[in-house]
């Protein structure tokens, strides 16, 4: 601490303070780091750094900062970074990568790059399970490419994250997709190739990708998907970009670099790998705050699932929506359906008080179904009953302008019931409609219960039914209605 001993004079000791604080000043505008006083960034000419070859294995390269800085991060060129004073660049292949290192100093930053070439491919640094799965291996110069597993249940979803306020279980439990429900979105004609070369990655969209609500202003002239949230953006791709393969705290992960990504986009380009083998590519991406997890499932190109060979069967199928049946309901656009409500008209001689609450919103062609795992053996079980309340709240006359041409286009008093072949070997996945059996059943009576049944005897022999499906209100339009069902069962004439 400065003392004033030499005097009791304040102007005195006043000058001398101020001398002492101007040469505090000044001594403090001069920095030791690169760029001189502050104010003056580095340069590019003030960015240098040594690479030498390893002494065991030429295919590592050791890098030396030799610039003044307090951070140094690494570009290595093959999509693959760093950050310190000494690092090791692992470059398996052969061919030239530019080596970027960027310093930062209290004066700003500045960059450099050289040109470190690799003169021979070590095949051993590459023999590794997930890579060679991944890009087809070093036999396959040309990599792998992979598409959207479209006609598969489950090949997009969407779940809770880690960081959810519902504390889910980290798994697709809020959406699912339907086989090949974003036709026309944009996603199932885009192809996503992996080559060792340089690890690069080529994205090919055809001139459009499939874009979450939340992300339509990082593209130029994103369209918002008709009856949906999401977008549909112009995007055309590249082969210029690259990806990395790691592994952080346990987790496999795969991250694209320079602007490409996969698949569905929802914001992220990094990816948890949750399987990889030589047909199947399951990943996982999380939303800015990790509240949404993204699921998305990939095929390589050319791929054909093998038929599902199922048994012919038959089994009483019943579900009061108070006691556990042996039914698992699935949903098919439909947001709204809730297998314990309470009943709306309870009834003295119903001995229940629950039921399921069918919600049609806006979407053309909602349902709810069960896939049976076996082929329906309608000798055995051909009669579909089920009790049905149709509201007289809903609005039964006005018209959807956007209706199918050849849907009346209002919410009909019906319930309809459909066998589709949908899975097996000669299953028709998001085509089954076009052999489908239909039994509709009109309800002229609003407000309250009233007994249906479904008869399908007279298609006994077909064998090629696996789905069972429910619609209510009619199809082709995006009119709203609630509807509620009870006491399902699938049984015979007898």
């Amino acid at each position: 601490m400065y003392k004033f001993k030499n005097s009791k004079n304040p102007t005195y000791q006043f000058s001398v303070f101020l001398v002492l604080l101007v040469g505090l000043f000044m001594s403090s505008c001069t920095d030791n780091t690169t760029g001189g006083e502050l104010g003056s960034a580095p340069t590019s000419e003030d960015v240098t750094f040594t690479s030498e070859p390893d002494a065991e294995n030429p295919n590592i390269i050791h890098f030396t900062n030799t610039s003044d800085g307090f951070k140094a991060l690494w570009d290595f060129g093959n999509g693959a970074t760093a950050e310190g004073d000494e690092v090791v660049g692992e470059f398996p292949l052969k061919g030239d990568y530019t080596v970027t290192l960027t310093i930062f100093t209290k004066s700003g930053h500045a960059k450099n790059s050289k040109t470190v070439t690799i003169e021979e491919t070590n095949e051993l640094m590459l023999d590794d399970p997930d890579l060679n799965m991944l890009t087809g291996g070093a036999d396959n110069p040309d990599g792998k490419t992979w598409v959207i597993d479209s006609t598969q249940l489950g090949h997009l979803g969407v779940g809770p994250g880690p960081n959810a306020d519902d504390g889910g279980t980290y798994s697709p439990d809020w959406y699912v997709a339907a086989p090949n429900e974003k036709v026309g979105k944009g996603l199932y004609d885009d192809e996503y190739t992996f080559k060792l070369d340089g690890f690069s990655y080529e994205q090919q969209t055809n001139g459009d990708i499939y874009v979450n609500a939340g992300y339509p202003d990082e593209f130029d002239g994103a369209v918002q998907e008709e009856g949906g949230n999401d977008y549909i953006a112009p995007f055309e791709g590249g082969s210029n970009f690259n990806f990395v393969l790691k592994e952080e705290e346990g987790k496999k992960i795969l991250e694209t670099t320079g602007g490409g990504h996969i698949g569905y986009y929802s914001g992220s380009r990094t990816y948890e790998i949750l399987a990889l083998s030589e047909n199947e590519l399951y990943i996982r991406s999380l939303d800015d705050d990790g509240s949404d997890a993204w699921y998305q499932r990939l095929i390589p190109k050319g791929y054909e699932h093998p038929p599902e060979i199922l048994p012919y069967d038959s089994e009483e199928l019943v579900d009061n929506f108070d006691e556990e049946g042996n039914i698992s309901w699935a949903t098919d656009q439909i947001t709204n359906f809730n297998e314990s409500y309470d009943d709306p008209a309870p009834l003295v001689a119903d001995t229940t008080n629950k039921v399921a609450k069918y919600a049609k919103g806006e979407g053309k062609f909602e349902n709810v179904y069960v896939d049976l795992g076996y082929e329906l053996n309608l000798n055995e079980r051909s009669i579909i009953r089920l009790r049905a309340y149709l509201p007289s709240y809903n609005d039964y006359d006005t018209v959807d302008p956007n209706a199918e041409p050849w849907a009346p286009g209002n919410l009909l008093k019906q319930v309809e019931v459909k066998l589709h072949n949908v899975n097996g070997e000669t299953g028709l996945g998001g085509n089954s409609w076009q052999t489908q059996e239909t039994v509709i059943k009109q309800v002229s009576e609003t407000g309250t219960w009233v007994d249906l049944e479904f008869d399908f005897s007279g298609v006994s022999d077909r064998e090629d039914f696996d789905r069972i499906i429910i619609q209510i209100g009619g199809e082709g339009h995006g009119r709203q209605g609630i509807f509620f069902i009870d006491d399902f069962e699938l049984t015979s004439a007898n």
